[in-house]
């Protein structure tokens, strides 16, 4: 009997993430084009264009981070986005201090929003506790605009 795949969104239900306030940033289309224009000015330094986020701190389970884990981005009050962490690294912030560097995909994969606290620095997020992918369920969330889905949400009508 052939055996079914896994689909990656079944193996990310599973993984550990991070979750992190998207600070300075209203908007989805805000990160994004923040994204685009960090990997453009390495491409122009001659550099690899690879995303990193600097954070202070390392994760003392980066292990279980890179075996399939996300950085869930909160923004203006809600988880509304992820990216797969691909690598965790040592590195120096621009003070010159030792920080960690988040490798991420440059690949923004929209959740399921659910209201999210306000916190300083990252949060694990256990893969149960994760939202779902907004393209996971036939909603036709993604193609509203993140305020109007947003009030459609506050009148209980998403």
């Amino acid at each position: 009997m052939p055996r079914r795949r896994r689909s990656s969104r079944s193996r990310a239900g599973m993984s550990l993430h991070l979750v992190k306030m998207c600070v300075g940033v209203e908007q989805l289309d805000e990160l994004a084009a923040f994204q685009r224009q960090r990997l453009a000015d390495a491409r122009a330094r001659g550099e690899k264009p690879v995303l990193r986020h600097i954070t202070r701190n390392a994760p003392r389970r980066a292990e279980e981070l890179l075996a399939g884990g996300s950085l869930y981005w909160v923004f203006r009050g809600h988880l509304r986005v992820r990216q797969a962490l691909t690598g965790i690294e040592p590195t120096v912030n621009a003070k010159g201090q030792a920080a960690c560097a988040l490798i991420l995909d440059p690949v923004l994969i929209r959740v399921v929003p659910r209201p999210q606290r306000a916190f300083q620095g990252w949060r694990y997020l256990e893969g149960r506790d994760a939202p779902s992918d907004a393209g996971s369920r036939d909603t036709g969330i993604e193609e509203l605009p993140d305020s109007m889905a947003e009030e459609l949400r506050e009148l209980g009508l998403l």
